[in-house]
């Protein structure tokens, strides 16, 4: 798709995984919009799945308003329109329900892109060969490790290693945080949910993400996941950056 001074292409695939009944996973690409999503209903809650297509189907009605502050602005106030939708229903279902999802979107829009999340759903880039993760989890092992308290690489395995403290759908009052960085010749941005996190090392994402197209990434990686046993579901999503004299057209 074109964007003024920069085109993209993208790919997604999302997988229920090789334990899990249902995926409560939810992913999109909208390069005709500069919008990609991944959302992650939360495990253990009642209608995760629900959630993380509620989140999807919703951004899928926007359009690109012309500036980027405009379409973060746009995003925001979608999700927390879903945040109060999911509430609501969460509510008619009985006290103690609920009903969410984390969510990760990447929007572009001429030289610049804007990541949002909240929750523990991820976005890396990839420029020149270093990968750098643009979000921060919003987990309680990420507090802890924060503080001193826990070793970066013991969060994974410590109990409380999947839960999280920002979701869409789990509080009346829902922030995101928002990372905006200009883009560059070759960028390639990955987003993911936890389902790919939980199995694989940031070491081994950089080197899928280092070679071949959009496709190959989701694919790679994905089969990677299900080869460890794939405990979670899964979902990826690619998307390159380039001048439009060396990247073809979406």
């Amino acid at each position: 798709m074109n964007s003024v001074g920069f085109q993209w292409s993208s790919a997604m695939q999302t997988d229920v995984g090789k334990v899990r009944k249902i995926n409560e996973d939810a992913g999109a690409a909208f390069p005709e919009k500069g919008l990609w999503v991944v959302a992650d209903g939360m495990g253990g809650h009642d209608a995760g799945d629900f959630a993380s297509r509620s989140i999807v189907d919703s951004l899928a009605l926007l359009d690109n308003p012309g500036s980027l502050s405009e379409f973060v602005d746009t995003v925001d106030d979608c999700l927390k329109e879903v945040n109060r939708r999911l509430i609501d229903e969460a509510a008619s279902r009985g006290a103690g329900t609920t009903i969410g999802s984390t969510v990760v979107v990447l929007l572009a829009h001429q030289q610049h892109c804007a990541c949002i999340w909240a929750g523990d759903s991820r976005i890396y880039r990839l420029r020149d060969g270093s990968l750098q993760a643009v979000s921060r989890d919003h987990s309680q092992v990420m507090e802890l490790v924060e503080q001193g308290l826990l070793l970066m690489e013991d969060a994974e395995s410590h109990p409380a290693a999947n839960v999280v403290t920002r979701a869409v759908g789990a509080a009346e009052d829902l922030y995101f945080d928002v990372e905006v960085q200009e883009l560059r010749d070759g960028d390639r941005y990955l987003l993911c949910s936890d389902g790919l996190t939980k199995e694989v090392s940031e070491a081994e994402i950089r080197q899928y993400m280092q070679s071949g197209s959009c496709q190959d990434v989701c694919t790679g990686l994905v089969g990677l996941v299900l080869g460890r046993g794939s405990r979670d579901n899964v979902t990826v999503v690619s998307v390159d950056f380039g001048v439009p004299s060396q990247q073809g057209e979406k």
